[in-house]
């Protein structure tokens, strides 16, 4: 256990830092291929980051219920060098269609991330779960910090198509240690085990108000939390006296991180104590707490530092539903439940981009701050209020 968990942390800090190392630049990418108009790059910008969001949504489920009956090694690889490839080809398109095309492709094969959340979840003794959870995280938001870095010093030296190839080398790598040195820990199977169709897994989903409430949360809290990443760096730009721009922007992205790497293992270790939808409850209104006043700051190091405390309280919230949603799902199904849950995750990164900008447009930047931060409120309460009623179901059956 400790040895696969030790490897699936190497092979998702490649993974996170090689999408993170691509992900900044595509708009410049996109401009390299003809003399385009603004609006035509920021269009198919939008179009090329939101295509793999939206087929992986569709098909992390299917991954999932794959692995549930063929083992999670077999689609750590398929989608590892799947995803290697497609970014490879990256590097040799000639038209904006074409990069669209191969993110489209991509989008097919992103299952590395959640698969191996779901391998190691499978792996994890109960009273231990979002500890360890906690602490795989640390490795997705290690590499997805130090990407945008290691991408642009990358660029910089040796351009955009070798940035590619060398950015598909880094998965490539990633899946290779995956493939020599993970052992899959087959679960065994009781005779007595129910087995789920595809329509029964999802009546589970829709039968357990828990259940449902977790995924629509994680919804909900990645269109809060996406609603502003597109348009901080403008932000940035209006609290800044000039100069250093690009780098404080930097900053202010990459804190968020910080924050989650600095308290997560700490919040994995409180939910395995007192419950994971104690702490979940928590974590959503400190979120709320340290999001919204970002709209009222007047300084860049104000900026900062709540969204150093926002990244410290995020930090927590996603192992701690994945630990949630795995206690609330049956063994044999923990896969594809999972897989259910990142895609409402990929919905919200959709979503969320999205209406930051049309709020933005119409009332502000300030204004994306306080209407999607009262998610997290609204989020919280959702939960309150479905954890009462099954306490108060579970309470009339007893007596």
């Amino acid at each position: 256990m400790k040895k696969n968990l030790v490897i699936m942390w190497i092979a998702n800090f490649f993974v996170a830092a090689s999408a993170t190392m691509v992900l900044p630049f595509l708009s410049l990418y996109i401009d390299t291929f003809g003399e385009y108009s603004q609006d035509y790059i920021q269009r198919w910008s939008g179009f090329v980051f939101s295509i793999t969001f939206l087929t992986a949504l569709f098909f992390s489920p299917v991954w999932g219920r794959i692995s549930d009956k063929h083992g999670y090694k077999r689609i750590l690889m398929i989608t590892g060098f799947g995803i290697s490839f497609s970014i490879f080809l990256m590097g040799f398109v000639q038209s904006v269609e074409q990069l669209f095309f191969l993110r489209l492709l991509m989008g097919i094969v992103t299952g590395f991330i959640p698969t191996s959340i779901a391998f190691i979840s499978s792996q994890s003794p109960k009273e231990s779960a979002e500890k360890t959870l906690a602490t795989l995280q640390t490795g997705t938001v290690s590499g997805a910090l130090l990407g945008p870095l290691i991408g642009g010093l990358i660029v910089d030296m040796v351009g955009f198509q070798y940035t590619f190839i060398i950015t598909s080398s880094f998965i490539a790598v990633a899946a290779l240690l995956v493939t020599i040195f993970v052992k899959d820990h087959k679960r065994e199977k009781k005779k007595s085990e129910k087995k789920f169709t595809r329509k029964e897994v999802f009546r589970q989903i829709l039968e357990s108000p828990l259940l449902l409430m977790t995924m629509i949360l994680s919804l909900i809290i990645q269109v809060a939390n996406f609603s502003i990443q597109p348009i901080l760096a403008l932000y940035v730009t209006q609290l800044g006296n000039g100069g250093n721009i690009a780098l404080l922007a930097g900053l202010a992205f990459s804190v968020t991180g910080l924050g989650n790497l600095l308290a997560t293992r700490r919040w994995g270790q409180l939910g395995d104590r007192i419950g994971y939808e104690k702490v979940l409850l928590f974590l959503l209104i400190i979120a709320a707490v340290f999001f919204i006043p970002q709209s009222f700051v007047s300084s860049l190091w104000q900026l900062i530092l709540l969204r150093l405390f926002f990244g410290m309280a995020l930090g927590g919230i996603i192992p701690c539903m994945t630990a949630y949603v795995r206690e609330l799902s049956p063994a044999s199904i923990h896969g594809e439940i999972l897989g259910y849950n990142v895609s409402f995750r990929f919905l919200g990164n959709v979503i969320g981009p999205t209406l930051g900008g049309i709020l933005s447009g119409f009332f502000g930047i300030s204004s994306v701050f306080i209407i999607t931060g009262s998610l997290f409120i609204v989020a919280a309460i959702f939960l309150w209020f479905t954890l009462k009623r099954v306490d108060d179901a579970e309470y009339s059956l007893s007596t």
